[in-house]
């Protein structure tokens, strides 16, 4: 049976294994951006995020095996001229293993982030995706998010080409 928790120490190594999955994603998108097989976070790092009351880590496990995770921090706008104070849960990440895909523990995993986002009076949930990855934006689409902004881009020649 499929359970989703609170991250602890202890799912730490398969959290490390899951990372490299999104990077891959990524790095095969956009080989000329994100490094080979790499995380973003080291174990120190996920220890800290784990222990820290702005983020959250869920985990979706089926007995002792890491199924995928949602990692989310809670993020605050102060009221300015122009914006409103708005409290937000943005997702970080959130990552199904690829031998999992396609069985519903994403819409689990951001299912357990919209209750956490309720519990913490949040206005809002954000995340971001990248353009190399239109699955991943067929899946949110499908979750009711939709876009918020566009970042747009132009790739120079390098200044070392002739």
């Amino acid at each position: 049976m499929k359970r989703i928790c609170l991250a602890d120490p202890s799912h730490i190594p398969e959290l490390l294994r899951l990372l490299v999955q999104v990077n891959m994603v990524h790095h095969r998108g956009r080989p000329d951006l994100f490094k080979g097989p790499t995380t973003k976070y080291d174990a120190a790092e996920l220890e800290a995020l784990i222990s820290d009351p702005a983020h959250r880590i869920f985990v979706c496990e089926e007995g002792n095996t890491l199924l995928g995770y949602a990692m989310c921090e809670l993020e605050e706008t102060k009221e300015s001229r122009l914006l409103k104070p708005l409290k937000t849960l943005y997702i970080d990440d959130i990552c199904v293993d690829e031998t999992c895909r396609h069985q519903g523990i994403g819409r689990l995993l951001y299912e357990r982030t919209v209750q956490e986002a309720t519990a913490l009076s949040c206005d809002r949930i954000t995340l971001n995706v990248w353009a190399l990855n239109p699955g991943a934006a067929r899946f949110y689409e499908s979750l009711g998010l939709k876009p918020l902004k566009t970042t747009m881009e132009m790739l120079l020649p390098s200044s070392g080409e002739s």
